[in-house]
Parts: C-alpha cells; structure tokens; sequence
C-alpha cells in the first residue's frame, strides 16, 4: 500500500525541516548532517511510495500539500511565525486539494 511510505516520506519532511531551521538558527554541522540525512531517508520513502502506485501526480500533491500543512503547524507552534490572511486562504485552499485527491476514496 504506497500511503504508508508516502506517510513516512511526509514524516521525515518534517524531521528534515525542523533539522533545517534549527540548523538556520544554531549553524550547528550535526543540525545540518542530521537535516541533511532526513532528507535523504524522506526522498527513500519517495521512491517506495512510486514504486507501490502512488502515481506522481497524486504522490506529490499530497506530499507536498500535507508537508506543507503540517510544516506550518510546526512554524506557528515551534517558532512562532507568522501568516498573513492570504496566506492562510492558501492554506484552506491546500486542504480543500487534499479533499478532492481523495473524494473518491471519502464517498
């Protein structure tokens, strides 16, 4: 079933992220080869996630909308960032994608 990797994938994103921003704040080499090896294990999962019929197109719209949802999450919690208004309609505009990606698996 390719939304397992594709889940993982999505998972060590965010890891990778957080690696990443801590890295931008700290300029720390472990931040950054720990960024650096998420990434890696993360585009891993990619590859499973095609290989199992995640399709492209589908794969990566998910991928790159749920990384950014939760990569938000993360940004307003963690370190306190802050969206504008039409920033945040792209969000819900994100989400509403999500939905028709899986309206037929929903209904």
């Amino acid at each position: 079933m390719w939304i397992i990797p594709l889940a993982f994938l999505i998972i060590f994103e965010i890891v990778a992220d957080i690696f990443a921003k801590e890295w931008s704040l700290k300029s720390s080499v472990i931040l950054w080869v720990a960024a650096i090896g998420s990434y890696v294990i993360a585009n891993t999962f990619w590859l499973f996630a095609l290989k199992q019929g995640s399709g492209l197109a589908r794969g990566a719209s998910i991928f790159s909308v749920a990384s950014a949802l939760l990569a938000l999450v993360i940004g307003i919690i963690m370190y306190k960032e802050q969206l504008s208004t039409i920033e945040y309609v792209g969000i819900g505009l994100g989400v509403v994608s999500l939905l028709c990606i899986f309206w037929n698996d929903i209904i």
